[in-house]
């Protein structure tokens, strides 16, 4: 039903869209995770051309949205929106919402709009507030309603601006609720969410966008459950890291010490892990610093809120080698400890660089070792 092809946007000197290519088949439902500001609402507000795209192609049914000649109005009609804010009008009843379009646009008898918006109200589970006012509503029954009204004018497909963002968590089940049921019912979607659960049960496609374009792409458990990419893996497992780059063999260790201890405490990880990871980096770029030349180092801390682990990284330039087996060590000593404070070791060699990898065990397992 819709085709991308090499889709970009810019504003001024940002890009905000670099190179998007995407097919949505009919019925497909497809959720659009990734940080903020990588252009997942962007994508969405070019689909229905409430963003002109910089370049590229969007088909609808083979017909390209962009040609001159395309008619606009009926596109978008073929498209519903619902966005983070709901967009009611404020003097109109409910039902009043859910008429305008299909009299004025559609050419509907009023009897025929309130007749069809009486239904599309049961289907929200709201038939019974047809005469409230928007301001008499709850939030979840505001987007419940805007849902509706966007069901008003018959849309071939529905683009979903993270719906659930402005509601109270409370309020968030009953919008997904009336999405599962509208996927349920073959509707074709494209959903921007940052509710993962969500994500993972109601797509058949899942895009992760980063750096403006479809980072990574496929079903959800793939995305979700053995991720390909690294940007998408971190997403993913809500992975926060901290990053310090070594240039001088005179670098400033305390500082290093200070930025380690502000990222424990910020995410509530007690002072004994801060210590330990502190006597690991020490190490670490102790027996790094062995390696001839200017130092490149890469340290990178990284905490994963969803397993709850600790990884400890190091990226540095030099010959092939483990670092931890570098004959020219002056002892064994920053090998044993750091064996005593992790789990899993691997090294690899990636673009020419040096690659460790440490995850920290348990401060229980620690103790007791």
């Amino acid at each position: 039903m819709i085709r991308v092809e090499h889709l970009s946007k810019q504003f001024g000197a940002i890009d905000v869209l670099k190179d998007i290519n995407a097919e949505i088949a009919v019925g497909e439902v497809i959720s659009i995770i990734g940080p903020s500001g990588t252009g997942k609402s962007t994508f969405l507000r070019c689909l229905n051309l409430l963003d002109r795209p910089t370049g590229g192609r969007i088909f609808i049914d083979g017909q390209d949205i962009l040609s001159p000649s395309a008619d606009v109005p009926a596109l978008r009609r073929r498209m519903g929106m619902v966005f983070q804010s709901f967009n009611l009008f404020a003097h109109l009843t409910v039902l009043e919402n859910l008429t305008i379009g299909p009299v004025r646009l559609m050419g509907k008898s009023v009897n025929d709009a309130q007749t069809a918006a009486m239904d599309l109200l049961k289907l929200v589970g709201l038939a019974e507030k047809g005469d409230a006012f928007p301001h008499e509503l709850s939030g979840g029954q505001k987007q419940r309603v805007a849902i509706a009204r966007c069901l008003s004018i018959e849309p071939e497909i529905m683009l979903f601006d993270e719906p659930t963002s402005a509601l109270d968590p409370t309020m968030v089940s009953e919008v997904l609720a009336v999405i599962r049921r509208l996927a349920r019912e073959g509707m074709t979607m494209a959903i921007v969410t940052h509710e993962m659960e969500f994500a993972r049960d109601v797509s058949t496609r899942v895009f992760y966008m980063d750096q403006g374009i479809i980072y990574e792409e496929g079903p959800p458990e793939k995305i979700f459950e053995a991720p390909q990419q690294e940007l998408t893996r971190e997403f993913i497992n809500k992975i926060r890291s901290l990053e310090y780059k070594i240039t001088s063999r005179d670098y400033d260790l305390y500082a290093l010490f200070g930025k380690i201890e502000r990222f424990c405490e910020k995410h509530a990880l007690p002072l004994e892990t801060a210590q330990t990871i502190e006597l690991m980096a020490e190490e670490l770029l102790s027996l790094l610093m062995t390696v001839p030349g200017t130092p490149d180092i890469h340290l990178v801390v990284a905490y994963s809120e969803k397993s709850k682990s600790l990884d400890v990284r190091t990226d540095s330039a030099g010959p092939p080698g483990n670092p931890l087996e570098n004959p020219d060590a002056p002892d064994n000593l920053g090998r044993i400890l750091i064996e005593t404070y992790a789990r899993d070791i691997g090294y690899s060699r990636q673009d020419h660089r040096n690659r460790l990898t440490m995850r920290l065990k348990s401060a229980e397992s620690s103790r007791h070792e």
